[in-house]
């Protein structure tokens, strides 16, 4: 649902309403930062005693009172020694801190009503409380000042607010159905994987029999894909020498993200990414410009450090494996070839049930290596390519790799909720850093250019969107348990297992459920396991020699011969249904 850009501001204004009830029911905490954020706002606390939900519905209310008050806010300018004397007398320590961090004279103080509540902020804010209709707090979560660390930590309120009661109604509902199909329930419902934080570490995933063979559907069907597409397969070792990637420029760039340690008393480092790897494979030979485009793939495992506190489920972890392929190719071949990947980015995620996707275009950050003339050249060919293409494309300024621009594909899972998944990025810089070339058509040493890309992003972090967005109900060519078959009782056994050893035959993962177990137990314990089929034998089924078909959710197909419902799911597993 649309609605008017007023919504930051009404949010952002229910942040600061939040602040100050909770300054008059505990005054002796201390605040920090809240801001609206996309769907709601949140503030951070630095109080004694941890939040509870008793504590939220008491906060509730005061805000409620604020509310109903109807009190204005208003904005004035301070300098910014008065304005930290004025937060300093208050006890607001991390107020002063923002404001030695604010590199103009002035800043802005918003105040509600009659001093009752005074924040440093940039605005901008509702004229007055009472523009307020909808809210609600929805949680809590820790979070390091700064997001450092090394910083206290403090505690998070998260809220949203909308500007209709219905329309907070209906966010609630989605808010409900996402809690329903987070990946980390799902997953241990499914005896899927799990994350040992205690025993084993934080960010590192296991996992168990179904979700390993999940990950070998994943990792077949995009090996063969890549395969036909002209790819080679690569394997590269988890650690290379510290001096690799001072060549690559990570150790400058994003050493604070690797783990690094010694053999024989010289650097080494897990990788963090298979670039390099792949750079060394091509430079191993030379190569002619009919070569090219050389495309290799690889799904490699790296390590990267990731702070506590964002990690979650198989969304963002420490260890994770890569899609990972670069294409070298020659100056007039990158606006194709970039084109070629989308088209295989679009293929691959439509055949696992995504349809609706937004595409960024991120540009030159901060902090890059290589030259600016060809900075210029990779993002030209990357928009060449989708605008060729006719796709629809946002700019995100300065938000693209040190060494290269990027397209970013955002997916929409069934909820509208967008995750980032593949990723192609344009490099002229690593093949110069590690001197790499072809002999051109003049028999000359040539720059190649690098693509680099990778289209589920992370074989964990898609395969938690694929548990969110099919809630665990995954389309029977991907379903690590295709067939469960149960007969009714011992008499049936035989005739049960004959039916499943011909599945079985057939190429499908089927098991046999005879345990001494009711068949309505049974029945539900094979639904909680979202297996696709149910295939039940009694008396009946094993006199016309047939089964009876259940398929998920509770469709009840009837007693089919088995050669029937063999050409009912093959056809349902050619075409990814």
């Amino acid at each position: 649902m649309d609605y008017s850009r007023d919504i930051d501001k009404l949010r952002h204004t229910c942040a600061h309403v939040m602040a100050q009830a909770v300054k008059q029911i505990w005054p002796e905490t201390k605040v920090a930062i809240g801001p609206a954020i996309e769907n709601g706002f949140y503030y951070d606390f630095d109080k004694k005693e941890p939040f509870t939900d008793q504590d939220l519905a008491q906060i509730t209310k005061g805000m409620q009172k604020i509310i109903n008050r109807n009190l204005p806010l208003t904005c004035t300018s301070l300098e910014k020694k008065e304005a930290s004397e004025l937060f300093s007398a208050q006890g607001e320590t991390y107020k002063v801190d923002l404001i030695a961090g604010i590199p103009d004279e002035k800043v802005s103080i918003y105040t509600t009503g009659q001093n009752e509540f005074l924040d440093l902020c940039k605005g901008p804010h509702a004229a007055s409380t009472g523009e307020i209709k909808a809210f609600k707090l929805l949680s809590v979560a820790g979070a390091y000042w700064r997001g450092d660390d090394k910083n206290p930590m403090l505690q998070r309120i998260y809220g949203t607010c909308f500007p209709t009661k219905e329309a907070l109604d209906l966010h609630l509902k989605v808010l409900a159905e996402a809690d329903k199909r987070d990946h980390r329930k799902i997953g241990a419902e499914m005896d899927l994987f799990h994350i040992y934080h205690e025993e084993a570490g934080a960010g590192l995933v296991f996992y168990h029999p179904k979700g390993a063979l999940m990950r070998k559907i994943l990792e077949d069907y995009t090996k063969d894909l890549h395969l036909k597409r002209g790819y080679d397969l690569v394997q590269t070792p988890n650690f290379l020498r510290g001096k690799l990637w001072q060549i690559s420029g990570h150790a400058e760039h994003y050493r604070e993200n690797m783990y690094y340690f010694k053999i024989d008393g010289e650097e080494y480092a897990v990788k963090p990414m298979n670039c390099p790897g792949h750079m060394l494979i091509y430079g191993a030979k030379t190569h002619s410009y009919r070569e090219l485009p050389i495309k290799m793939f690889e799904l490699g495992t790296v390590y990267r450090y990731e702070k506590a506190g964002v990690l979650h489920g198989l969304l963002r972890v420490r260890g994770f494996t890569q899609d990972d392929g670069h294409i070298f190719c020659r100056r007039d071949q990158v606006q194709g070839e970039v084109e070629k990947v989308l088209d295989l980015a679009f293929e691959i995620l439509s055949a696992f049930g995504f349809k609706e996707y937004e595409i960024e275009l991120s540009t030159r950050p901060p902090k890059y290596i290589g030259a600016l003339e060809d900075w210029d050249l990779a993002t030209s060919a990357l928009k060449n390519a989708l605008e060729h293409k006719g796709i629809a494309y946002q700019i995100n300024e300065g938000d693209g790799a040190f060494y290269g621009p990027k397209i970013d594909l955002k997916l929409k899972d069934a909820l509208g909720r967008k995750w980032q998944c593949s990723t192609v990025q344009c490099d002229f810089a690593l093949p110069e850093r590690f001197d790499l070339s072809f002999i051109n058509e003049q028999g000359q040493k040539e720059r190649p250019i690098m693509l680099h890309r990778a289209l589920f992003g992370s074989v964990e972090r898609f395969f938690g969107t694929l548990i969110e967005h099919h809630a665990g109900n995954f389309p029977l060519w991907l379903s690590p348990l295709q067939v469960v078959t149960i007969p009714i009782n011992p008499d049936h056994d035989a005739y049960a297992r004959e039916v499943m050893d011909e599945i079985q035959a057939n190429g499908l993962r089927a098991s046999l459920d005879a345990r001494n177990e009711s068949l309505g137990k049974r029945i539900r314990e094979a639904r909680l396991q979202r297996v696709p089929y149910i295939l039940v034998i009694g008396d009946k089924e094993v006199a016309a020699r047939t089964v009876a078909v259940r398929k998920r959710p509770e469709t009840d197909l009837g007693a089919m011969p088995v050669g029937q419902f063999l050409a009912m799911a093959g056809k349902e597993i050619v075409d990814k249904l």
